[in-house]
C-alpha cells in the first residue's frame, strides 16, 4: 500500500469522530434553547389568568436577589486613591511637607535665643554689623542682639554715624570708627579692634576678667535704590551707587578679612568660629523688573561677590550666609504722620517708604523719555505685585528675621543661603521657573507700537535742525548730556503719557 492510500484511509476514518463532535455541539446549543424556551413558556402560563390552577405549571426557579450593601468610608476611600494614585502621592507630598514645616517652625518659635555669658553674668560674645546706622534694619537687628546678650558694634564712617549710634542708649551697643576709603587707616582700626579682643575684660570693678570672643559680622548694604528707565539715569548716578552700594561693602569685608581668618583667642584656649552674614534684597534681584536696573546690577553683583568668598573661606572653616530678605514691617521704625485717615505704608526690605507718585518722577525726564517709557513705569508702578513690595499685605515680623540670624550666628542654621521676609521665596521661585514675559504682563508691562521719530542731538545736526525750524533735541537744563534724547514726531505724534 502506496503512502497516498494510507493517508486516505487516516482521512476517512477521522470523519466519523468529526461527525460527533460537530453534532454533539449541535445538538447542546438546540438544548440550551429549547431548555430557554420551555422557562419563558411555564414563566408566562405561570403568571397567565386564563390558565386553570390545576394545569398551572410551576414557576421556574429565579436566583435570590443581590443585596446591594452601602461601602464604609474607608472602603470608598480606599477605592478613590485606588482611582487617584498620582493624586494621592501629590496630597502626601504636600500635607507631609507642610507638618514638617509647621513642627520646625514650632519648634524653632520656642527656642530660646540667648548668648552666652560669663557666670557672674558679664557678656562674652561680640556681633560687629557694617551697616548704616540710620537704616531701621540695622537699628532693630542691633537691638535685638544687645537684648539677647550680645556686645554690638556698628561699623562707623563718619561722625554722625556715631553720634546716631550714641543716640541708641544702649551701653553694650557701641560704635566702630572704620575709614574704608582710607586702607591704611582702616587696617589700624582693625588691628586696634583685634588687640581689644585679646585683652581681658571686667564687666564691673572687681569682677573677674572674660576675654571676649567674636562670633559674627553682618553686613548690611545700603537699601535704598532708585527706579528709573536706565535712559533716564546719569552716568554720575550710577557712578556713585556702584561707589556707595557696591565697593563700599565689598572694602568693608576686604578690611575684616585679616581679622576673620586670625586666631583671635588666649593662649591655651580654643578660638571661636567667626560667621560671616551678607544681607540683600532679594525680590527685585529674582526677577528683574524693568526700571530697576540699579537694584537688580548691585544686588546681583553681591550674591555673586558673596558666592565667590563663602568659596573662599569655606576651607578655612569660616562659614558665610547669605540672608535674601523679603518684605518686612518696619512701622516701629519708620516715623509716620498721624491723621484721621492715615494708613501706614507697605514697607520694603530696607524699611523704606514707597516712592513718590510716579508722574511727579516722570515730570524730571525728557519728552522722549516720558513717551518711551512713561506709561509702562506709571503701570508696573502701581502694580499689585510691583517689585519690592505686595500691595495689600503687611510685610513679614521682624521676629522672624532676627530669630533667622541668631539661629545662623550659633549654628543651628548651617545653610548657605537663607530666605527670610514676605516674598522671599516667592518671588524666588518665580525668577527661577516662570518665563519673564509673562513676569512683565502681570506688572503691566505692554509693548510700545508709536514710538517718535530719531532726530539727532549731536552740534551738527541740532544746527542742521535748527535752521530748518526743527526744534533741538536736547534740553535746556543740559539733561541731554545725561542721556539719549529722541524728540517727539513734529507731524501730530500722539503723546501716550499726556492725561
Amino acid at each position: 500500500m502506496s503512502a497516498d492510500d494510507q493517508q486516505f484511509l487516516d482521512l476517512l476514518s477521522s470523519i466519523p469522530n468529526q461527525i460527533r463532535k460537530y453534532s454533539g455541539d449541535v445538538a447542546d446549543y438546540v438544548d440550551k434553547y429549547v431548555d430557554k424556551v420551555a422557562d419563558e413558556i411555564r414563566d408566562t402560563l405561570s403568571s397567565a389568568p386564563w390558565v386553570p390552577d390545576y394545569v398551572r405549571p410551576t414557576p421556574p426557579a429565579r436566583p435570590p436577589p443581590v443585596q446591594i450593601v452601602p461601602m464604609t468610608t474607608y472602603e470608598r476611600l480606599h477605592d478613590w486613591v485606588a482611582r487617584h494614585k498620582l493624586l494621592t502621592g501629590v496630597i502626601v507630598l504636600t500635607v507631609g511637607y507642610v507638618t514638617y514645616k509647621t513642627v520646625r517652625q514650632t519648634k524653632l518659635m520656642r527656642k530660646s535665643r540667648r548668648a552666652k555669658r560669663a557666670r557672674n553674668g558679664s557678656r562674652l560674645e561680640v556681633v560687629v554689623v557694617a551697616g548704616s546706622p540710620t537704616l531701621p534694619l540695622t537699628k532693630s537687628l542691633s537691638l535685638d542682639m544687645e537684648r539677647k546678650g550680645f556686645i554690638v558694634y556698628i561699623v562707623c564712617n563718619t561722625i554722625e554715624d556715631e553720634v546716631t549710634v550714641q543716640g541708641l542708649s544702649r551701653p553694650d551697643i557701641r560704635s566702630l570708627s572704620i575709614d574704608i576709603t582710607d586702607p591704611t587707616s582702616a587696617s589700624q582700626s582693625i588691628e586696634r579692634f583685634a588687640s581689644y579682643l585679646q585683652a581681658p575684660h571686667a564687666a564691673v570693678p572687681r569682677a573677674k576678667l572674660n576675654y571676649l570672643a567674636l562670633k559674627a559680622v553682618i553686613l548690611i548694604p545700603s537699601l535704598n535704590y532708585q527706579t528709573s528707565p536706565i535712559a533716564t539715569i546719569p552716568p554720575s548716578s550710577f557712578a556713585d551707587l556702584f561707589n556707595t552700594h557696591l565697593l563700599h561693602p565689598i572694602l568693608t569685608i576686604q578690611s575684616f578679612l585679616p581679622l576673620l581668618t586670625s586666631k583671635i583667642a588666649p593662649h591655651g584656649e580654643k578660638a571661636a568660629t567667626p560667621k560671616v552674614l551678607v544681607f540683600t534684597p532679594s525680590i527685585v534681584s529674582s526677577i528683574n523688573p524693568p526700571f530697576h536696573a540699579p537694584e537688580a546690577t548691585v544686588c546681583s553683583a553681591l550674591s555673586a561677590f558673596t558666592e565667590v568668598l563663602t568659596a573662599e573661606l569655606r576651607p578655612l572653616a569660616i562659614p558665610v550666609t547669605h540672608i535674601q530678605l523679603g518684605t518686612f514691617d518696619f512701622s516701629g521704625f519708620t516715623p509716620v504722620r498721624a491723621g484721621p485717615n492715615h494708613q501706614p505704608p507697605q514697607q520694603t526690605a530696607g524699611g523704606l517708604p514707597p516712592l513718590p507718585p510716579p508722574p511727579v518722577e516722570t515730570y524730571q525726564w525728557s519728552e522722549s523719555a516720558r513717551h518711551a517709557y512713561g506709561r509702562n513705569y506709571v503701570s508696573q508702578a502701581t502694580s499689585p505685585i510691583s517689585a519690592g513690595r505686595i500691595r495689600g499685605l503687611r510685610g513679614s515680623s521682624l521676629r522672624d528675621l532676627h530669630n533667622a540670624v541668631f539661629d545662623v550666628v550659633d549654628g543651628t542654621e548651617q545653610s548657605d543661603v537663607v530666605r527670610v521676609g514676605l516674598g522671599a521665596g516667592l518671588y524666588g521661585f518665580v525668577g527661577r521657573w516662570a518665563p519673564r514675559t509673562l513676569v512683565s504682563w502681570m506688572m503691566g508691562i505692554r509693548k510700545v507700537d508709536d514710538l517718535t521719530s530719531w532726530e539727532g542731538s549731536f552740534p551738527g545736526s541740532a544746527s542742521e535742525k535748527s535752521g530748518s525750524g526743527s526744534g533741538s533735541g536736547s534740553s535746556e537744563s543740559g539733561e541731554a548730556s545725561e542721556f539719549i534724547s529722541v524728540a517727539r514726531d513734529e507731524d501730530g505724534g500722539h503723546n501716550v503719557w499726556k492725561l
